[in-house]
Order: structure tokens, then C-alpha cells, then sequence
């Protein structure tokens, strides 16, 4: 009689499965969409000039880009907080920048329950006014329908006498019950393995927040004092490129991400 083998138990906690994609401040054009597409599920898409930009070239794209099968990261940028002087303005301005925001993802064609992530450039702690500011815009957002998330520094950020702080925690920390998800960028090497477009990318939680939907592990052009162990794997002008993208016409930003289409709506 031959002796049975017990099944082996499945694994009752899987690792999620993490998906590739890329963001760029200036939209890489037409002809660069099937090219992309063969490497990274998803793109960021913005409802705003970028940073520095005074012009949106992702403005009428969505269409065509979800015919290639890209999902998004919707993006709108915030304010520095040397704008918010003060709760008043802060109100104020989370007020235009929120019905902007709705009002362009709407033109765009993004439906109801789409994350739309405000972008911060700004790293540490940041000050009372600009939480107020976050808070009013997440407020806003969810009325018009839509859900809010937030692009922020994961970096740990020395404070002194050992404490340390994320963008994140700290966002998370002030943002109260308010629902928002996360988008961080942490490019420092380790945790970050530099400019590695894998077909298997790296978790989201190896970021170092743990509550992240998105991880941007790469940024263009890399920033040197973070990413000195990673070095090699940007190009000689210190960008990531697509593995086809042979000519290096278009810089990129690489994330992981929990999702193929973080923006999308829950189903």
C-alpha cells in the first residue's frame, strides 16, 4: 500500500504581486506609448502643470493611452507651503486647487472614485498650514466623488538627537480618520535598487512604509548623495531610460506599485 503525502498548506499570506510603471512631468509623445507599454503597466498622468511647468502635455491624452492598455497614477500638483501663510489661505487655496482637480479629471474623462494623488515636492515635517491645506483638499475631493491620495517623501528625515521623520508618517499622523492613499518616493540605495526596469519589481512595502500603495524607487536625473551604491545602473547622464528605449529619448520616474491602474476605481 503505498503511504499518502499530505498536501502542503497553502501560504495564507502571499506576497501581493507588484506592477512596474513610470511618470514623467512632459508627456513622451505618441510614437513613445507602445514603446513604454511593453515594459510598465501604468503611467502618471497629469491633471495640472507640473512642477516648474506652466503648461500640462498630458492634457486630451487619456484615450489614447488606455488604448495601449496603460493605467494611471493621476497627479495634480500642490502648493509650496510658502504659499499657505497663513489657515485662512491655506483654506482658500485648497478650495481652487480641489475643484480644479475634480474639474479636470472630469474634462480628462476619469470616472467617479478615481485616486487623485496631490503631488508634494516637500520633504520632513511639514508645517500646521500645510496640513490644513491636505486635509481640506482631501475633503473636497471625496465630496465631488473622487477618492484622494497623496505623493510624498518617504526618505526618513534626521530631526536631531535621533528622530527621525517620513513626509509620510507624518502626513498620516495629522490627516485624522480621512481616507487617502499613499504614493511615496524613497530613491535612496538600499532600500531602492536604482534604475532596474524588472519584469518582477520590487514590493511596495520594501519602500519602507508599509501602508504605501506606491513605491517611486528611481527618479530622473538620480539625486547623487542617495543613490551612490546604485550608481551604475543609470544611464551616464544620470536618467532612467526604457529597456527599448534605445535613442534615450524619454527620462523616466519608476515606481512599483500594488496595482496595474492605481488611480482606477475600486471594482
Amino acid at each position: 500500500m503505498n503511504a499518502r503525502t499530505s498536501p502542503q498548506p497553502a501560504d495564507e499570506n502571499p506576497a501581493p504581486r507588484a506592477y512596474l510603471g513610470f511618470d514623467r512631468n512632459t508627456y513622451p509623445g505618441d510614437d513613445a506609448l507602445p514603446i513604454l507599454r511593453k515594459t510598465y503597466a501604468y503611467s502618471g498622468y497629469w491633471l495640472s502643470p507640473p512642477p516648474q511647468e506652466k503648461i500640462n502635455t498630458w492634457s486630451g491624452k487619456r484615450q489614447l493611452m488606455q488604448s495601449h492598455g496603460f493605467g494611471f497614477l493621476v497627479l495634480y500638483r500642490g502648493r509650496d507651503s510658502r504659499e499657505l501663510k497663513s489657515l485662512g489661505l491655506a483654506a482658500q487655496k485648497s478650495a481652487q486647487d480641489a475643484t480644479a482637480a475634480v474639474a479636470n479629471a472630469e474634462k480628462e474623462g476619469f470616472p467617479k472614485a478615481t485616486v487623485i494623488f496631490i503631488d508634494i515636492e516637500e520633504g520632513g515635517r511639514l508645517p500646521a498650514t500645510y496640513h490644513a491645506y491636505l486635509a481640506a483638499f482631501v475633503d473636497e475631493i471625496t465630496k465631488a466623488g473622487y477618492r484622494a491620495g497623496v505623493y510624498c517623501s518617504g526618505v526618513p528625515n534626521s530631526e536631531g538627537n535621533g528622530v527621525t521623520i517620513t513626509t509620510s508618517d507624518d502626513i498620516r499622523h495629522n490627516i485624522g480618520a480621512r481616507e487617502l492613499v499613499y504614493w511615496i518616493f524613497n530613491d535612496v540605495c538600499p532600500p531602492a535598487l536604482g534604475c532596474v526596469s524588472s519584469k518582477n519589481p520590487p514590493p511596495v512595502s520594501a519602500g519602507g512604509i508599509p501602508y504605501a500603495a506606491v513605491w517611486q524607487f528611481a527618479q530622473s536625473p538620480r539625486t547623487k548623495q542617495r543613490t551612490a551604491r546604485c550608481a551604475k545602473t543609470y544611464a551616464p547622464d544620470g536618467n532612467c531610460y526604457a529597456p527599448g528605449d534605445t535613442k534615450h529619448a524619454w527620462f523616466l520616474d519608476l515606481n512599483t506599485a500594488t496595482s496595474a491602474d492605481p488611480s482606477a476605481p475600486p471594482k
